[in-house]
Parts: C-alpha cells; structure tokens; sequence
C-alpha cells in the first residue's frame, strides 16, 4: 500500500451529488463556515450558490499549480480540514479501493488482503479522525 499521491480519482469520482452529509455538519458550517455552507440545498452537498444547479465535481477540489505542463495533475482540497465525514472515511476498504482505480493499491497488497487492511488503516489513522 502506497501512501496517497493526490490522484484526485475518489474525489473526482464521489465529488458530486454521491456524498452524505450530516445535519450537524451543515449545522457546524452554517455557523463557522459560510463559505461551505453557501454550497449545501435542502441537506444537500454541492449546489452553485448563484443558481441552485448541482455541481458534478466538487467545488472544493482544485489542483496544485504546475510548472511541467506534461507532469501528472495533483489534486488537493481547499476545505481538507472541514470537508465531510464521507470523504474523512474513505478510502476504507480494499474493495473500493480496487473498484475505483486508487492508486494507492500495488500488487502485494492484492496478494495479501489483510496486510494491506492493516496498512490501510495504519495511513488513514489520522485522515479518519481528523
């Protein structure tokens, strides 16, 4: 199991209307960060503010600035330490991991699934309590 190298792939592909989200969430942003909140209809995740529509990605993931235009795009999150509870969870399973193309999974760890869960959960320690 690798270390995550900002791929984007979970967050490009879960980024849109396929997150839950918690009343207490949007309670907490809608007292100490409007600007995320500004984003959430009906306890909903994410909407444009200035016309209702939802977003197909998620307004929040951007991508690091590149001096090598032919250099892999690295992704990151403008709300990491507020975003959802979904996001703080995943990747969670190796399953998943392997369904939605993460690049974090090598072949040893399909070799040895419970070596890579242990590992798993060893990288996402502070990603899951954060």
């Amino acid at each position: 199991m690798k270390n995550c190298n900002q791929c984007g792939k979970c967050c490009i592909k879960y980024g849109g209307g396929d997150l839950a989200v918690t009343k207490e969430e949007i309670e907490l942003w809608e007292i100490f960060n409007p600007e995320i909140y500004q984003y959430v209809k009906n306890g909903q995740i994410w909407f444009n503010p200035n016309t209702g529509e939802p977003y197909t990605t998620c307004p929040f993931l951007e991508t690091a600035p590149q001096t090598d235009p032919t250099a892999k795009k690295i992704y990151t999150c403008s709300i990491y330490l507020n975003r959802p509870e979904d996001c703080r969870h995943y990747p969670s399973l190796l399953s998943e991991m392997i369904r939605d193309e993460c690049e974090m999974v090598e072949m040893t760890d399909l070799e040895n699934p419970e070596k890579a869960k242990a590992k798993l959960e060893l990288l996402m320690k502070d990603s899951h309590h954060g």
